[in-house]
């Protein structure tokens, strides 16, 4: 067995490692478009015909199989209460200053620490926020639009 065929296993394997530690569908195309530059390998195909297999198969099976994937993968995945809070309205209970790293917001009768998504941008105490995001235990807001 040549090199180049023994670095496309080792591709393979190292894709379809990072794929199961993800489990984000990221990696699982280029691994079978390092099972094609394989096969080249195997039959003697130079380097730039394996190359080439590998980009083919790599973009045929994103381009096509990505949108089943996306749509069946996951797709019983429970929001968790976390997950939820995006997109809802919180109040700022403590003026929100990224730069003095100080700001609290209450939402669902809970409250967090809050910032902005933009260190330049201060929210006074007693306005309405969205919530855009989650950052660790940190609500990132913006200042709600009338």
């Amino acid at each position: 067995m040549e090199i180049e065929s023994i670095c496309w296993l080792v591709l393979f394997i190292l894709l379809i490692v990072i794929e199961l530690a993800t489990m984000g569908l990221t990696t699982i195309w280029f691994a079978g478009g390092s099972v094609a530059g394989f096969i080249v390998s195997v039959l003697d195909g130079n380097i730039l015909l394996q190359i080439l297999a590998f980009v083919i198969v790599s973009v045929v099976l994103l381009i096509f199989t990505r949108p089943f994937a996306v749509r069946y993968v996951n797709k019983n995945r429970t929001k968790t209460n976390v997950d939820s809070l995006v997109g809802k309205k919180a109040i700022v209970t403590k003026a929100i200053d990224n730069l003095l790293g100080e700001g609290q917001a209450v939402v669902n009768g809970l409250e967090w620490t809050a910032r902005t998504g933009d260190d330049k941008v201060k929210i006074a105490e007693g306005k309405t926020v969205v919530i855009e995001r989650i950052s660790g235990v940190k609500l990132i807001v913006k200042e709600k639009e009338n």
